[in-house]
């Protein structure tokens, strides 16, 4: 998969931004450790507010840089990171198969993210620790009928053992793709200058008062 991957001199055609979203120490930050830098820490502490990771992939001959937003599950703490949701176009929403409640929240996480996300978002539903299956909690099939009924992609990992973190993410990334160049295509059809093609470099937030350096605070649940 050496040309998957592209080189840091490379123009970016794309920016997507993804957040990753659900409670606290389900291991949204070891995906993210997984994915970005093929990293497992098991001494992942819980992560502070938001921080961000960056990937650039090709898909399809494009350059695509993939901003991938880690938002903190902690309750005090998501009065801050739904303004993180903006902007984005594409969302993670991700349980711990072993703890149940984890997964009873999901439908919180989804109604929280679809409030503030652009309707069009592409969802994931992720279990994992699926390494640890003789605790599992959360049957297979009670994700995939969540998943289905909220018309989510769906897929089980393993942060530690890297099962599925790239290919869900993948998944992910090609879907947006897919859904933002057929937009990319109408738009030049109808030759509208501030259609949708104007959305597809990505959006930077900032929220005010805050310095997007501070956020990038290294830390995480443990997967």
């Amino acid at each position: 998969m050496s040309n998957l991957y592209g080189d840091y001199n490379q123009k970016i055609d794309y920016v997507f931004k993804v957040v990753l979203i659900g409670d606290s120490a389900v291991g949204k930050t070891q995906l993210l450790a997984r994915f970005s830098r093929n990293q497992f820490n098991v001494d992942s502490k819980a992560t502070i507010g938001v921080e961000f990771q960056t990937k650039t992939l090709i898909i399809d001959n494009k350059t695509v840089k993939a901003q991938i937003w880690d938002t903190a599950g902690q309750e005090r703490y998501r009065a801050v990171t739904s303004a993180y949701y903006r902007g984005a176009v594409g969302a993670m929403l991700v349980y711990d198969m072993t703890k149940r409640q984890s997964f009873d929240h999901m439908a919180r996480w989804l109604e929280e993210l679809r409030g503030h996300a652009d309707a069009n978002i592409v969802i994931m539903l992720i279990g994992n620790k699926c390494d640890l299956g003789t605790l599992k909690a959360v049957p297979t099939e009670d994700a995939q009928e969540f998943a289905q009924r909220e018309n989510l992609f769906f897929m089980e990992t393993s942060a530690l053992e890297s099962t599925n973190v790239e290919t869900a993410f993948l998944t992910i990334l090609t879907e947006i793709y897919r859904l933002i160049s057929k937009k990319t295509l109408t738009a030049n059809d109808e030759a509208d200058p501030g259609g949708s093609s104007g959305l597809l470099k990505g959006t930077k937030i900032i929220v005010p008062s805050q310095d997007v350096s501070a956020l990038e605070k290294k830390g995480g649940c443990c997967g």
